[in-house]
């Protein structure tokens, strides 16, 4: 029976993170780049300033009104959802199966995921409502429901069903194991324990984490804000001064990777070998899937957390969705790939390879301890993944049922966390992918018919914002 489960799913799987599906994501991401005069660039300056930059302005700490978080909470529970383990893991994945030029297919995946993901937030802030408790509720079963009109409500429950099912694979199972793995590894690298202790020790992370998210959940959208803000700045600060410590440590390196990056997107087979098969095709589905997989630009998933945010308008609430691209992919999982392919660590290509690869990557500079480093951050990304996700899901059920199913299901989810930390995780790992990546299909039908709204919204933000005065300047 699981069998036959996994070679069903296998099939979808290669359907919905195929070739087609790849062209849909990026070809919207084209398109709209197109027609936004390539925005992202043009205006990236303005972008950084808006959101980043004023995180450390005066109004940086601002109280968000009754029902919402502010809009560095909201960036930062979406960010806390998208750098996750795909960004150490799935980036490693990556490089193994389709060689160094996958990593310059995932940078062009998010390039024009930038503004993607900028429609994806915009149209949350234009057709998000407030709940039965008071809160901004949104994400594109709302903007299918209250954009595309009520006949397309089916399409919001498709999404919502998706999402609500999704939360509790890639947003829960697979994260809190992918913890406890990564702490009993480390405890096992100073103390080597029979496969007994291992079970303890997987179960008490399971247990600590679940008792988190309860904790966290209690208190509603506003303490997952508060939470996030907190844990997302450092995790990031963590990770990328670790990842910088041995990039510059194996700085001679630097012009040969680049080179291998960039001969490997279009002649994969001059990098490492024609005998391992990895083609131009193997390269960018690979690059491309694991950009889309990091930073979910087009699945639909980040709007449900920006919808809650206190913003003075969808478009200055979209620029996050830039920045949040450029963080999550541009910035950390270009880290995670010049550590590897910096560090001199030895790649089998064409053989699927995970956390073990990322650990002897940064074992070249830190030694024994590497193991620490990579599990402190896998820790904290999958963590707030978890938490973040936990949301995702809620929000999703709260649409199909209505009030009533919030603690009910946030509930499931805590259980849920426990039992993750102990199970064999492959077919839910495979069956959460597949789900994760069926999100896509309906948000983004909605996101390119409601394209005019977006374009339109964002010309009366040139209008009346210093960016017409800025153009004219240059």
């Amino acid at each position: 029976m699981v069998e036959k489960i996994m070679q069903i799913n296998g099939v979808i799987n290669g359907v919905v993170w195929g070739v087609p599906m790849l062209i849909l994501i990026v070809g919207s991401g084209i398109y709209l780049s197109i027609r936004m005069g390539f925005f992202q660039f043009a205006h990236f300056g303005h972008a950084m300033r808006n959101t980043i930059g004023k995180c450390f302005g005066k109004n940086a700490q601002k109280t968000a009104g009754s029902g919402s978080v502010t809009p560095l909470q909201a960036v930062t529970t979406a960010l806390a959802a998208t750098v996750g383990t795909g960004n150490i893991v799935g980036v490693t994945g990556a490089i193994a199966m389709g060689g160094p030029g996958a990593v310059f297919w995932m940078e062009v995946s998010a390039l024009v995921g930038m503004l993607t993901k900028f429609s994806e937030v915009t149209l949350s802030i234009r057709f998000r409502e407030r709940n039965a408790n008071g809160d901004w509720v949104g994400g594109p079963m709302y903007y299918i429901k209250n954009g595309l009109g009520p006949k397309f409500k089916w399409l919001g429950i498709t999404f919502a069903t998706l999402g609500s099912l999704a939360a509790f694979g890639i947003g829960n199972l697979t994260q809190v194991n992918s913890i406890a793995t990564s702490i009993t590894a480390s405890i096992n690298t100073v103390i080597p324990r029979s496969s007994s202790h291992n079970f303890t020790i997987c179960l008490c992370a399971g247990i600590a984490m679940a008792l988190i998210c309860a904790m966290t959940y209690l208190g509603g959208i506003k303490r997952i804000g508060s939470v996030t803000e907190k844990l997302v700045p450092v995790m990031a600060i963590v990770y990328i001064v670790s990842s910088l410590v041995v990039i510059f440590a194996n700085i001679g390196n630097i012009g040969p990777v680049f080179k291998s990056i960039f001969v490997g997107a279009f002649n994969p087979s001059a990098v490492v070998g024609g005998a391992v098969g990895i083609g131009i095709q193997t390269a960018m589905t690979r690059g491309v899937s694991r950009g889309v997989f990091s930073n979910e630009a087009g699945l639909g998933s980040a709007p449900i957390a920006h919808a809650a945010a206190d913003t003075k308008g969808p478009v200055q609430q979209g620029l996050f969705g830039i920045f949040e691209v450029f963080a999550d992919t541009i910035v950390i999982c270009t880290m995670t790939a010049l550590v590897i392919l910096m560090s001199g660590t030895p790649i089998e290509y064409g053989v699927p390879a995970g956390v073990q690869l990322t650990n002897a990557a940064f074992a070249t500079v830190f030694g024994p301890g590497a193991s620490i480093v990579v599990a402190i951050g896998l820790c904290m990304f999958a963590g707030s993944t978890i938490l973040s996700w936990g949301l995702y899901g809620t929000r999703c059920a709260e649409f199909l049922f209505g009030p009533k199913i919030i603690k009910p299901y946030q509930i499931f989810f805590c259980i849920l966390v426990v039992i993750g930390s102990v199970m064999e995780l492959s077919l839910a790992w495979d069956i959460a992918d597949t789900l994760n990546a069926l999100m896509a299909i309906p948000n983004l039908v909605a996101v390119l018919a409601l394209s005019p709204v977006v374009f339109k919204l964002l010309r009366e933000y040139k209008e009346s914002t210093p960016l017409k005065r800025e153009h004219s300047m240059k």
